[in-house]
């Protein structure tokens, strides 16, 4: 049989990290087995689901690369299905319409609470023969057993066992017509072929309901893989307070999807020792029966560790094109004017964490600094005019604008006034970037350009000349 899972997000909110967990898990799922998956929005909380969310998601879902094989299936477009199988479960006997009021089953459930019971409905209406004078509103309850057990052998927890007795008669639909979680998933998953359903371990409960409905229909039933939660770094349930739980906020604080992706993987799921995989071992790798029960906190220092590991060994130019948006959030399209972006992240990437950083320490290359970082300015001493103003001369004349060639030149003029190398990097660092950190001091020259170096060797000469007569 061929191995059809699927993602199936409400669209309440954005994509938070647990369902991107769950969505990489089911995608792995049916790529380690050369199967489908399928992505179903389930909208039918009209109140709460909202456009943004849907986008949210799907932009969610695309910039992390889990791509969907069918879909994305919208669950308030099939409400028609959805009560055509309606109707043919009450024909069946399989369903009810239940007529009790909201004020009734309330009442009753104090009642039940009060005896130490456990509060459930009590099947009032499962056995009317006709409705009741006036024809009140209702809803529509599924029948379900009366006795015996629900097995379920969840890939992950293993066999978990539910006694019909505690099991009420759900509603599959509302009073005003519209169908529940519960029986429209299993419709779902019915009509779309699922073979293994990968969620949060929140949903176990329903899973004995769903099963019951299935069987009702006549559906095969699926294989159930009950993925445990993530907590925070304090071992409480994650949550805002943690701070960023939404995909889309690491991918603005400056992650690769490949880090996060790679991050979360590891939050329940391992493979010996080995922390880094690339996308093709994942598919290769993972089995989602080697999923731990546990709960897996969140380490935001690993996903740190992580991203720059990503920024360190991706190929140039992909780890440029997740870097220019960040560029242009400075104003900055480094296609107009400035070096190549590959040739900046080849300079950044062993010192950055994020491309949040990268960005950062990139602008000197496209755009002139405001002031000079007054903890640096140590390093730019009136004893170094009369080498600065050397390197102009040199530099205006070098023909090979190169790193090796700007590397020796800076050597000579160190050389000629008495310096190490070391010594003169630091006051010219400073008057090309404004600050005494950058990469090696040849690789920054080049980068920079000879317009710009010239034009900032002239500033910091007329500062310090400045400084000097204040």
């Amino acid at each position: 049989m061929s191995v059809r899972s699927r993602f199936a997000p409400s669209p309440t909110g954005y994509l938070h990290i647990g369902g991107a967990r769950t969505a990489l898990f089911a995608w792995l799922h049916a790529r380690h087995h050369g199967g489908t998956f399928i992505l179903r929005i389930e909208d039918t909380d009209r109140e709460r689901s909202t456009v943004e969310s849907v986008n949210a998601i799907l932009e969610g879902m695309a910039w992390l690369g889990l791509n969907y094989d069918e879909g994305p299936f919208y669950q308030t477009h099939r409400f028609a299905h959805y009560r055509a199988v309606l109707e043919r479960m009450l024909d069946a006997g399989q369903a009810y319409r239940c007529y009790c009021t909201q004020e009734d089953l309330a009442a009753r459930r104090e009642s039940q609470l009060a005896r130490k019971e456990k509060p459930r409905y009590d099947g009032r209406c499962r056995n009317l023969t006709a409705p009741p004078p006036g024809n009140p509103p209702s809803v529509i309850r599924f029948r379900n057993p009366l006795d015996g057990d629900v097995v379920v052998d969840d890939l992950i927890r293993g066999r978990v066992a539910f006694s019909n007795t505690e099991l009420d008669d759900l509603v599959l639909a509302r009073s005003d017509g519209t169908p529940t979680y519960n029986f429209t998933v299993v419709v779902d998953d019915m009509d779309m072929g699922v073979t293994c359903v990968i969620r949060g371990d929140d949903h176990l409960n329903n899973t004995p309901r769903q099963i019951n409905i299935l069987r009702a229909l006549g559906a095969p039933v699926p294989q159930y893989a009950h993925v445990p939660m993530i907590l925070g770094p304090d071992g409480a349930r994650l949550s805002k307070r943690h701070g960023a739980v939404s995909v889309l906020q690491y991918r603005d604080e400056g992650f690769l999807p490949e880090a996060l992706l790679n991050y979360l993987v590891r939050l329940g799921w391992s493979h010996g020792d080995q922390e880094v995989f690339s996308l093709d071992e994942l598919v290769t790798l993972f089995e989602v029966e080697h999923v731990n029960r546990a709960a897996a906190a969140v380490n935001p220092d690993k996903l740190l560790w992580l991203n720059q590991h990503y920024l360190k060994t991706s190929d140039p130019d992909h780890v440029a094109r997740h870097l220019s948006p960040f560029m242009g959030l400075h104003g900055i399209d480094p296609a107009l004017d400035g070096p190549p972006l590959a040739q900046v992240v080849l300079a950044l990437r062993e010192r950055s964490k994020t491309l949040v950083e990268m960005a950062q320490k990139a602008l000197p290359f496209y755009r002139e600094f405001q002031d000079y970082d007054p903890a640096s300015l140590k390093h730019l001493t009136p004893d170094a005019i009369e080498p600065l103003l050397a390197l102009h001369t040199r530099f205006e004349q070098l023909a090979d604008w190169q790193a090796a060639a700007l590397h020796q030149t800076v050597e000579d003029v160190a050389a000629q006034h008495g310096r190490t190398f070391g010594q003169l990097a630091q006051p010219l660092r400073v008057a090309l970037c404004g600050s005494a950190v950058s990469p090696a001091i040849d690789i920054t020259l080049e980068l920079i350009g000879r317009g710009r170096v010239l034009g900032r060797l002239e500033r910091a000469v007329q500062w310090l000349h400045g400084q000097a007569s204040a």
